[in-house]
């Protein structure tokens, strides 16, 4: 079981103070737009790695005018362990996390913790630029290798300070030998972890049983194509630096591929179905996901719905609900009433959020 037996949030966007209790069952949180519903899913969200499911700044986070930071605790129920989890910014600092009351690096939290999200925001993941989906793909990619962050931050670093020298017609092969053997040997390991979760995800939505339309996913690595190995991308990034530095970056790596799905019944690309065939075709990938990490970490992961129920009809509502229910996930849902809970009764529990004051304040039903 992964699941939150209790969340605090301090002057965290809308909300001064709010402690939260908790059982394992899924969350239904419901209020008006604006009152601060999301900002609990935000939070949720900082128990992972990265920059949460708005992809915020720290200082962003901090409930104005009178706070200068924030802070979020939770108590995290993680396989067979229980942690005391904190993660907080200062004066919009980068934020510090803290398990177990010992201080820890972001990337820890990737190991006792699986978190995955949907938000209205990524709708239009099929027919926006290829960063959102690469973006998409990492997320998952990450939820089963907690160590993929890492190598993406070190390959990004490489390739900004490539980039540099690029714009500045450095041509002295000296200056490049170091930073692209780091690209090398991180971009190769990055596109070998995209393909792994890849197939850990067509084998769970090849085995499942759901109401929900599976999504044949392929990683196209970009017009250059991306070699096999990591001296052979090494050689290609030598090889390619008069056509990188006429056009003053790096046209070659896992920073160009791009995530190409296809609804698979149907065999139409993702990119030309229904708005709402791209929203099953999301669900469907999420709960592949989550199935994928209940048989390999152990435990489905937490889930964090945004305004979902209010994009799916009745039927497809409640096959969601059953599904979740069905995978023993604590899956947090927002929504703008209860109706749209109907279904859960009372296999969830409840949390009413409105506005008082400017401030968002939380109860149970």
């Amino acid at each position: 079981m992964l699941s939150l037996s209790s969340l605090t949030l301090s002057h965290f966007r809308s909300h001064k103070v709010a402690r939260l209790s908790l059982d394992a069952r899924p969350v239904a949180i419901y209020g008006p737009n604006g009152a601060g519903k999301t900002n609990i899913l935000e939070a949720v969200s900082l128990f992972s790695p990265g920059r949460g499911l708005r992809r915020s700044s720290a200082e962003d986070m901090a409930r104005r005018p009178e706070a200068l930071g924030w802070k979020l605790s939770c108590v995290l129920h993680s396989l067979h362990q229980v942690h005391e989890v904190e993660t907080w910014s200062e004066n919009g600092n980068a934020r510090q996390v803290r398990i177990d009351e010992k201080s820890a690096a972001q990337t820890a939290l990737g190991r006792i913790a699986r978190v995955l999200w949907l938000i209205p925001s990524m709708d239009r993941l099929w027919i926006e630029g290829a960063e959102g989906r690469r973006r998409f793909l990492d997320r998952m990619t990450l939820s089963f290798i907690p160590d993929h962050a890492q190598l993406s931050l070190e390959y990004e670093k490489a390739m900004r300070e490539r980039n540099r020298l690029l714009k500045d017609m450095v041509r002295d092969a000296h200056w490049y030998a170091a930073l692209e053997t780091r690209m090398a040997e991180t971009g190769t390991a990055i596109h070998a972890n995209r393909l792994n979760a890849l197939a850990a995800l067509a084998e769970a939505q090849g085995d499942a049983q759901t109401a929900f339309p599976a999504a044949t996913l392929t990683l196209q690595p970009g017009e250059l194509g991306l070699p096999d190995t990591a001296e052979d991308f090494r050689e290609a990034l030598a090889d390619g630096r008069p056509r990188d530095l006429a056009a003053g970056r790096t046209l070659i790596g896992p920073h160009r591929a791009d995530l190409y799905g296809v609804y698979a019944a149907k065999d139409v690309p993702a990119k030309d179905c229904s708005t709402g065939e791209q929203k099953a075709l999301l669900v469907s990938l999420i709960l592949a996901n989550a199935r994928a990490l209940a048989r390999d970490f152990g435990a489905p992961p937490l889930l964090l719905l945004d305004e979902v129920a209010a994009h799916l009809d009745a039927d497809r509502r409640a096959a969601l609900y059953d599904e979740i229910c069905a995978l023993g996930a604590q899956a947090w849902m927002t929504g703008t009433e209860t109706q749209l809970f109907e279904h859960l009764g009372e296999r969830a529990q409840y949390l009413e959020v409105t506005e008082e004051d400017g401030a968002s304040t939380v109860s149970g039903l």
